[in-house]
């Protein structure tokens, strides 16, 4: 029996997937998995025994994801599953930065006692007249799960797409439209670009990406779009540059006290993956990551150990050592278990970074002296043998 505690409420949807060999709980110091959606973690904490969290959603800043490794605690996300609710929003900050919708609903609202609204309308609308998407050009930096479905439809909508990510995925480049403009640098996308849309993870070379040396780069008029993180924008560069004029208008999930009010900005209240349809999605994903983990002991979509995959365990005991990524680890394993005449049937290893994985099909029964040798071996962080 496997136990999981969800640290947020999870849709129904993901927890439906766990068959009766796995039980939800309360208490989290028996837990062998955590479901989290916000919920802090970095000053919880957890049990020795916790093999997996799992977040029900992309970003994972709320997770210690060192600190973990170091445990051996593997940590999870899900990428994509939330992406065409974030895509979908973003079309619409994308209108609502191009027609003046916001003012023109305010203005209705305000005037709607007036017995001559209709002729009033005729004359007021130009002034929330604004402009069309088509022929328009845009940046799309960062070619993700979420990048990708933003770049294909603003092309569909007739925009000129330009693309930048250097480290874009086979299956992303795959899945983009061939009529995007492939950019060599975010400078290009910045001089070039009459909207730019930011779609990347929050990391020590992201964060303030766009400050007031990427602004001065930009057109004057340009329109910004933030659905990714906070603090890849630089608050007080963007408040700047929206006074002045050279950014006609930010569109951010994110509210900060910086932005808030600040006129030319449309803040939303981080409603990017906010939709029945996303939530019902991730959590699906997260409760699968967590099931095929627990019961076979693949890794899929981990930020903290590489991915690694071998199947549905067969009747046989498998082993599975979460390692320092170092010489001679393979060597000591396959060493100890032949010491024991124990035969390997299939075995990979995986790494990333100073992280590894290695997992083991074994023909004989793995006796707990067994597992606490392997255990001792110096750089194992953790030895699981799934029966």
């Amino acid at each position: 029996m496997y136990t999981v505690k969800c640290l947020n409420p999870i849709a129904s949807k993901g927890l439906d997937l766990f068959t009766e060999d796995f039980k939800v709980i309360d208490d989290l110091d028996k837990a062998d998995a955590v479901l989290v959606r916000s919920a802090a973690m970095h000053d919880l904490a957890v049990p020795e025994s916790l093999l997996a969290v799992a977040r029900a959603g992309a970003g994972v800043n709320n997770i210690p994801l060192d600190e973990y490794a170091k445990k051996g605690i593997v940590a999870f996300n899900t990428p994509g599953a939330n992406a065409n609710g974030v895509k979908e929003l973003v079309v619409a900050g994308l209108l609502l930065a191009s027609r003046d919708i916001i003012g023109g609903y305010n203005w209705v609202k305000e005037n709607a006692s007036e017995e001559n609204l209709a002729k009033l309308v005729e004359k007021q609308k130009k002034q929330y007249a604004g402009n069309e998407l088509k022929g328009k050009s845009i940046g799309v930096i960062g070619l993700g799960a979420i990048g990708v479905l933003v770049a294909n439809i603003c092309n569909r909508l007739g925009m000129k797409v330009y693309g930048y990510d250097p480290y874009v995925s086979v299956d992303s480049a795959w899945r983009l439209s061939r009529n995007i403009h492939h950019a060599k640098t975010a400078d290009e996308i910045y001089k070039e670009c009459d909207y730019i849309t930011v779609h990347v993870p929050a990391l020590e070379d992201t964060k303030g990406m766009i400050n007031k040396d990427a602004i001065s780069l930009m057109k004057k008029g340009v329109v910004i779009l933030n659905f990714a993180r906070d603090v890849l924008v630089n608050q007080e560069d963007i408040v700047d540059a929206l006074v002045s004029e050279k950014v006609r208008c930010y569109v951010t999930d994110f509210p900060t006290k910086e932005i808030v009010g600040v006129r030319g900005a449309i803040v939303i209240p981080h409603l990017g993956a906010s939709t029945e349809e996303s939530e019902d999605n991730c959590a699906k994903m997260a409760a699968a990551e967590v099931k095929d983990f627990l019961e076979n002991g693949n890794i899929t979509h981990s930020v903290n150990f590489p991915d690694c995959d071998m199947g549905a365990k067969g009747e046989g005991e498998r082993i599975t050592i979460l390692h320092k990524n170092i010489p001679n680890m393979i060597g000591q394993f396959t060493a100890l278990l032949a010491e024991k005449n124990m035969n390997i049937e299939v075995m990979t290893n995986k790494s990333r970074k100073e992280y590894a994985y290695t997992m083991l099909d074994v023909d004989g029964t793995v006796s707990e002296d067994v597992e606490a040798q392997l255990a001792a071996v110096e750089g194992v962080l953790k030895v699981r043998v799934i029966r």
